[in-house]
Parts: structure tokens; C-alpha cells; sequence
């Protein structure tokens, strides 16, 4: 069965771009369901790719190969996770970094597949028809690949509905035992509820960023906000930080913040926590004039189209503005956004201008993104969506 595009949209498939929206097709296939395979072609009926298509989605089809040769079947699946597996074998140990994304989506060639290892449970997020279809040939490939695991689905995103599918979570096979994960990287450890914890379990793109801004946590009061499970907080602590207050809006995730500590057996004395709002909180700190050595500024989405990017970008900039009237002279304000509407160039200059109207002097020192285990295909540049940036201020 063949997707027709309209003439001179093939462009982006010749450069590999994975995705075809509907707007771009000329002659949908007659009778191809949700999750079928099939072919794309260009409006004089040259092979472009091979992937699955979605008929009542705006991303009507996502591409899994542009060889024509290929079949998409469990032995391609299997091809294709124990690829991307290799690619992250200098990246996990079993005893020291034991948490590690197996699949990134496209940038693995599986659109619309997630799957994260935490010690020997793999939790995976379907989110396309496709592989709604192919979900028992998936688990096999999965199980053959990974005899040691168990597996879970966590399935349970609002995207799923933009494919026709129902939300859905539960175990995948009956050797799985318990939701919470006891998962370690670099000597931190950390509790993974697969069953109720956001995405799969627990976000693992910021890891090395927790690491490297740990490292210069000595001696420092630290201000992590959004804290979330405390990834910052721990590698903060880790790092020898004076003191550390972790703020999030969530009492669960407080609760988690400090049984993650009190896990590592650090001292507890260091730690406050607030359940606040964070914006509300900063206000607070800023009329009390309680400064930080440094501050971590690690929110949720602000935009999730690029619809909404003027907006996110007046609250990013609000936010930091607020953090670098908070900075001690020589303290560093370590920023991020995982608004993958908003660029990295972009997101530096919301920042840039924070610092101009705080009037301090402020410089980059660097730049961060996702995790290795989070790759970014070339061909596809939206799969670089977190990005942050370390400054100093004077």
C-alpha cells in the first residue's frame, strides 16, 4: 500500500527526516487501517521510505527505513533494539550505572518507541499505532534481547489519543515483581517507580547534568528548584554542598526528595524542603533577600507547540530574572528548558536578557543537553529538546 505525496514534498524524506504529515500527501491507501505498513513514494511513484501509518493523525506516517529491501517485522524490531543497546554498552555497569535509556525514538530509527532500563526492569511508552500493532512482537524481541528483565508498559501519555489509542500501563511479563527500582550512577542512588513515576519512571536525560553541576557544589548553598525526585539535590549533596532547599510543587515528590537522601545516608541536617510554588517561592526569597551560591532552575514544559512559545519564553525569563537577583557575587545560576519548541539559541537569548535587566555580569560558561543515551539524529533536529545553559554571575 502506497502513500502518494504531492509534488516537491519529498524533500525532507531525501533527507531522512523520519515524519509525514498529512498536508504533505496526495493519495492516502484505500483500506490501510491504523498501524499498517506502508510505503511512501513521491508523486511519480520513486520509493522514499517504509514505516507505519496513522490515517486520523496529523503525522500520518512515521518512517522506520528508507531501504527498500527491508522487511518490518519482530527480526527488524530485534535489529534494531540490540543496535541501539550497543550503542549504550560503554554507558551501563551493572553496579555503578545501572540506569540507562535503551530506545530514543526516532533517533534509534523506531518512532514513536521509548524504553528505559532500570537495573533489570525495562519499561517502554508506546506511542504510535504501529506499534500498537506490533505490541507482541515487540515484547518477544524485547524478552529475547533481555532474558534477565522484566518487563513494564507505561503507556499512559496524552499523545497516545492523537493515534486513536487508549491510555495503557501494567506488567508486560509475569517475572516482574515490584514497581520500585533501587537504581545507582557514579555512587547516587535513587528509588524508580515504574508503575506511578513520570515518563517511564524517572527522567534520565538530565544524569550527567546532575553529575556536573554536583561538581561544583562544594562548600555552597544550593537552591534546586523543581526539584522532582531530587536528582540535583543528591549530586548536590554528593558534591559536598553546605546546604541544599529543594523545591516543587508536588508533596510527593518532596517525599521522594527526602527519602532519596536519607537512601544515600546523607546528611539530612543539610536538606530543606518546600512544597511551593516556585515562582511564588523565588518572590518570597528575593523580598526576604535570602541568597545562594547557586541555583538550579529546572522546570517542566513551558511550551508544547511552537504556538506557544512567546508565552514560555515571557516565564522563562521571568524565572531566571528572578534567579540571578538571588545569586550571590560569584555564584552560578545553572538554567535548563525541555520545551523542544524552544531552540537552543533562543532559550540562550530569554536568558541573556534576564541577566541584562537583573544588571548583574553575568557569562556563560557552558552549554548543556540531553544525556549520550539520548542521542540526536542529524536528520532529525527535534529530538534535541533539553538544553541549558551554566552561568557566573560577578
Amino acid at each position: 500500500m502506497n502513500v502518494i505525496l504531492k509534488k516537491g514534498k519529498e524533500k525532507s524524506l531525501l533527507r531522512k527526516h523520519p515524519w509525514v504529515f498529512s498536508g504533505a500527501v496526495a493519495r492516502f491507501p484505500q483500506g490501510a487501517t491504523a498501524g499498517a505498513v506502508v510505503d511512501v513514494v513521491t508523486s511519480a511513484g520513486e520509493f522514499l521510505g517504509r514505516g507505519f501509518y496513522s490515517p486520523n493523525a496529523q503525522l500520518v506516517v512515521r518512517i522506520l527505513t528508507f531501504d527498500k529491501a527491508e522487511t518490518i517485522d519482530k527480526a527488524f524490531l530485534k535489529n534494531r533494539i540490540a543496535t541501539a543497546w550497543a550503542m549504550r554498552a560503554n554507558r551501563w555497569d551493572s553496579a555503578t550505572h545501572n540506569a540507562v535509556r535503551i530506545l530514543h525514538g526516532e533517533s534509534d530509527g523506531l518512532p514513536g518507541l521509548i524504553a528505559d532500563r532500570f537495573v533489570n526492569v525495562i519499561s517502554i511508552q508506546i506511542l504510535s499505532a504501529g506499534f500498537e500493532a506490533m505490541r507482541n512482537e515487540l515484547i518477544e524481541a524485547f524478552q529475547e534481547l533481555f532474558p534477565e528483565c522484566s518487563l513494564y508498559e507505561r503507556s499512559d501519555t496524552p499523545t497516545r489519543a492523537l493515534e486513536g489509542l487508549e491510555e495503557r500501563t501494567g506488567p508486560l511479563t509475569q517475572n516482574f515483581n515490584s514497581p520500585l527500582v533501587d537504581v545507582s550512577v557514579d555512587g547516587v542512588r535513587w528509588l524508580v517507580d515504574v508503575e506511578k513515576g513520570q515518563k517511564t519512571g524517572c527522567y534520565l536525560d538530565q544524569v550527567d547534568n546532575w553529575q556536573e553541576v554536583g561538581a561544583i557544589c562544594n562548600g555552597a548553598d544550593v537552591l534546586d528548584t523543581f526539584c522532582y525526585n531530587g536528582g540535583f539535590t543528591l549530586y548536590a549533596l554528593k558534591g559536598g554542598a553546605k546546604s541544599i532547599c529543594s523545591i516543587d510543587s508536588s508533596e510527593e515528590a518532596i517525599e521522594n526528595v527526602k527519602r532519596n537522601v536519607a537512601l544515600n545516608g546523607f546528611d539530612e541536617a543539610k536538606l530543606e524542603v518546600q512544597c511551593a510554588d516556585v515562582f511564588a517561592a523565588l518572590r518570597k526569597f528575593r523580598d526576604s533577600r535570602r541568597t545562594f551560591d547557586i541555583i538550579i532552575l529546572d522546570p517542566p514544559k513551558f511550551a508544547d507547540s511552537k504556538g506557544h512559545v512567546e508565552r514560555a519564553c515571557r516565564a522563562y525569563k521571568d524565572i531566571n530574572l528572578l534567579a540571578f537577583k538571588l545569586l550571590r557575587p560569584g555564584g552560578y545560576l545553572a538554567t535548563y528548558s525541555c520545551s523542544g519548541s524552544v531552540m537552543p539559541e533562543l532559550f540562550q537569548k530569554v536568558v541573556a536578557d534576564a541577566a541584562l535587566d537583573s544588571k548583574r555580569v553575568v557569562r556563560m560558561e557552558r552549554r548543556f543537553m540531553q544525556a549520550p543515551d539520548h542521542p540526536v539524529a542529524m536528520s532529525f533536529p527535534e529530538g534535541l529538546y533539553l538544553k541549558g545553559v551554566l552561568c557566573h554571575v560577578e
